[in-house]
């Protein structure tokens, strides 16, 4: 399977292409940067050792011609304009990026009427197992319990609450049969008075080399249930994106997650 990779400078994008090329089944047919990018027409194995006879390109539509799927942890607007992209060359799309809002997803979801999508996130196996485990224990718990999300992260994360803290999030408001953007709390700071009843609080801290851990607790009377999960290396979230990637082959088009990828 033909893999492109968009965002292919940073750390994540070069694990990706170190996945691509790792993987069983895929090879690596593209790679794509922001326009004013110094890599941009140059030889990606000059560069970085990896993804040799590939030129990195500025175009979306130059960077996943040929390709069966692109593997995206860019950035809302580059993602959003790289999906339109997809929908028209018929390229299935799996992307990684966090920060989207309501309207980005939203033309996202208009692109997943023409190609297979899958949109995470966190496309790690244990995060996901996780995001099982709280829906679970939401709908198992009353609101005697309250939900608090705690999450830590590098200090160059430019998003709070994360990602994957959302996705937790909102699988803790699914357990209950409600809509997250009704009962979050994002920000306690002075006198807030008492905590609302059913409301799912978020907490971020940034700082150092942190890769990511996530915490969800369940705070009852008389006893505490904790949920964990600590990232102890970035390629765990390659390698769940290039295992999304190979499992796009012949899928109907959609907007999927990596709860549909695993099969959970």
């Amino acid at each position: 399977m033909k893999i492109a990779v968009a965002g292919v400078s940073g750390r994540m994008g070069q694990m990706l292409v170190k996945a691509v090329e790792e993987a069983d089944g895929a090879e690596l047919s593209g790679a794509i940067e922001r326009p004013d990018h110094a890599w941009v027409g140059q030889d990606l194995c000059d560069l970085c050792g990896m993804g040799r006879g590939v030129t990195v390109a500025c175009d979306a539509a130059q960077g996943i011609a040929g390709a069966d799927a692109v593997v995206d942890f860019t950035a809302p607007a580059a993602t959003v304009a790289l999906s339109r992209a997809c929908a028209e060359a018929g390229v299935a799309h799996v992307i990684g990026t966090t920060g989207l809002s309501d309207e980005d997803i939203a033309a996202i979801d208009e692109a997943g009427r023409k190609i297979a999508i899958v949109r995470a996130g966190n496309m790690s196996l244990g995060v996901n197992l996780l995001t099982s485990l709280v829906e679970r224990v939401a709908a198992s718990l009353g609101l005697d319990y309250d939900i608090e999300i705690f999450e830590a992260h590098h200090r160059h994360k430019v998003d709070a609450p994360s990602g994957t803290a959302l996705m937790l999030g909102e699988a803790a408001a699914r357990g209950r049969g409600v809509d997250l953007a009704d009962v979050a709390d994002r920000a306690r700071d002075g006198m807030t008075g008492e905590r609302e009843p059913g409301a799912i609080g978020f907490h971020a801290i940034r700082g150092g080399s942190i890769i990511g851990e996530h915490d969800v607790v369940f705070a009852g009377p008389g006893e505490t249930l904790t949920l964990s999960h600590v990232a102890n290396d970035r390629a765990l979230f390659a390698k769940g994106a290039i295992r999304a990637a190979l499992w796009t082959e012949g899928r109907e088009p959609g907007h999927y997650d990596m709860v549909d990828v695993l099969g959970l």
